[in-house]
């Protein structure tokens, strides 16, 4: 999963702007925004961050400033040591893939704010928010609060690429659904996509996308 690996399997699918999300950190998306020079892509940079409430939370950002902030945050409120025996090492790459450095935090864990928190704040730095794969019945809105609360503004919610409704959800109703790949390694990459209708590849005409604003739409592959 170096970041030009990442690329060329994303070409290779004809898809044409992806999202960079590790797990509580952005040390990583700088190098793929410099690889992706060298592709007929985009990337829009961003974060999974883990809520104290073991919510997996998308955020994306098309300010470096704002993700930077963001990551500072999240930092702030992140606690313990990655244990590489158990859990790997966590490489900073450059853009050809070369180590630059490990990074010692336990991304894994969880942060010691709440969902709410993390909204607000992403939002406050200019920031996309989707819960992410609503639907899994592990680390999602719905597996950990039975609802999503009226006072969080999120933008979306994210299905995972095997979600297969029952009518029932309600949730799903609620809040504008989008389907990604969600790919933790090369061969899922492209498993999943949305069509977004919109006048450049970033974070910012995507809500407009997501919200059916100023011409701009969106529809899921699956």
């Amino acid at each position: 999963m170096i970041p030009q690996n990442i690329l060329r399997a994303a070409v290779e699918k004809g898809i044409g702007v992806i999202g960079i999300t590790d797990h509580n950190s952005v040390e990583n998306v700088s190098a793929v925004k410099r690889a992706a020079e060298d592709f007929d892509i985009s990337v829009i940079g961003g974060m999974e961050v883990t809520t104290q409430e073991e919510i997996h939370v998308l955020v994306f950002f098309d300010d470096d400033k704002g993700l930077l902030d963001f990551q500072e945050l999240i930092y702030a409120n992140l606690h313990g040591s990655n244990r590489p025996e158990y859990f790997g090492n966590q490489w900073v790459v450059d853009f050809e893939g070369g180590v630059l450095d490990l990074n010692p935090r336990l991304l894994i864990g969880a942060v010691t704010i709440g969902i709410r928190e993390v909204e607000r704040e992403a939002h406050l730095r200019g920031g996309l928010v989707i819960a992410a794969h609503a639907d899994k019945t592990a680390f999602s809105i719905i597996s950990q609060l039975g609802f999503i609360p009226p006072d969080v503004a999120l933008d979306a919610v994210e299905l995972s690429p095997f979600f297969r409704t029952d009518g029932n959800e309600s949730w799903v109703k609620e809040l504008p659904a989008v389907t990604f790949s969600d790919a933790h390694y090369l061969q899922e990459i492209g498993r999943a996509w949305i069509e977004a209708y919109v006048g450049a590849p970033t974070a910012a005409e995507l809500k407009l996308a997501l919200g059916g604003e100023k011409g701009r739409r969106f529809t899921a592959c699956c």
